[in-house]
């Protein structure tokens, strides 16, 4: 039994995305390497991924991200068992380390209005292209690598909306603004036909090659953009995700609607976003009363 055969079986059965594959296949070489082939698999204990993890937080990593690969662990462990290679899964009784909650970086109502409005001036395709990506992060909270698989056929702007294939292949709808759509209809009717090469067939979003843009080209568009406007925060394509929940909530949405529209499988993971905002109501206060 494998990395390979447990990665097949996320992929096909689970439908778990290839950046998440390469981020599993990551892990658990990691894991294999710690024990140096001086264990094999049905030796290896709690006691040995207890060490193991000690081992990680020596070497400087943070919680949340022994905790990640502690889950990666589990789930090869818990793969092994159901395919009858190890009669128990000893990561099961490993408690993950207590993640400290990070208050996620957001852009006020103001910072992200000046940027969509004012930073993507010229008329080029690529700037018409890239003003309707951000206008879409920010409209729908998608993840970048949800915003990448979108074909043109995910868009129903009569219905205001887009479907999406979130996490483990769970499809979604999300609606849209009316500022997203305009953008993303200027750039289907005047750029991407310009960046089209004739091999694009379906896709949204083409790179200069005419090739489906990658996380990493957003990644890169994100990082140009944000030197470009000169915004203070360190921005990433997740603080757009961040924003769109943080702006829904200070403005009265219900916390199960943006679960629902982040995708998110626990409100738990959605309940962070409720701190943002206890925290900006706090710097409100102390900002402008008079005895704060």
């Amino acid at each position: 039994m494998s990395i390979d055969d447990f990665l097949e079986y996320l992929s096909i059965e689970k439908g778990y995305s290839p950046h998440t594959l390469v981020a599993y296949r990551k892990d658990l070489q990691q894991f294999y390497g710690f024990f140096a082939e001086q264990k094999k698999l049905v030796e290896i204990t709690n006691l040995d991924i207890r060490k193991y993890l000690a081992y990680l937080q020596a070497n400087g990593l943070t919680r949340s991200t022994i905790a990640r690969k502690l889950t990666t662990i589990r789930s090869f462990f818990k793969f092994l068992k159901k395919s009858k290679y190890l009669n128990n899964n000893p990561a099961k009784s490993v408690s993950s380390p207590k993640k400290s909650k990070k208050i996620p970086v957001v852009l006020n109502q103001r910072e992200i209005t000046s940027f969509l409005e004012e930073t993507f001036i010229e008329t080029d395709p690529l700037t018409i292209r890239d003003k309707a990506i951000f206008e879409l992060f920010y409209s729908s909270g998608l993840r970048v690598s949800e915003l990448v698989s979108l074909n043109i056929n995910d868009l129903y702007p009569e219905y205001q909306c887009v479907k999406v294939m979130g996490k483990g292949s769970k499809e979604r709808i999300v609606p849209l603004g009316s500022k997203a759509i305009k953008a993303l209809e200027t750039y289907l009717s005047s750029s991407r036909s310009l960046l089209d090469k004739g091999n694009s067939q379906n896709v949204l979003f083409l790179n200069h090659q005419g090739k489906r843009l990658t996380t990493r080209g957003i990644r890169y568009i994100v990082d140009k953009y944000v030197k470009k406007a000169a915004l203070s925060l360190k921005v990433s394509p997740h603080v757009f995700r961040h924003t769109f929940a943080t702006h829904l909530l200070d403005n009265g949405a219900d916390l199960r609607v943006v679960q629902e529209l982040l995708g998110h499988v626990n409100l738990s993971t959605t309940q962070i976003y409720t701190h943002v905002s206890k925290a900006r109501i706090q710097k409100i206060y102390k900002n402008t009363h008079p005895r704060a």
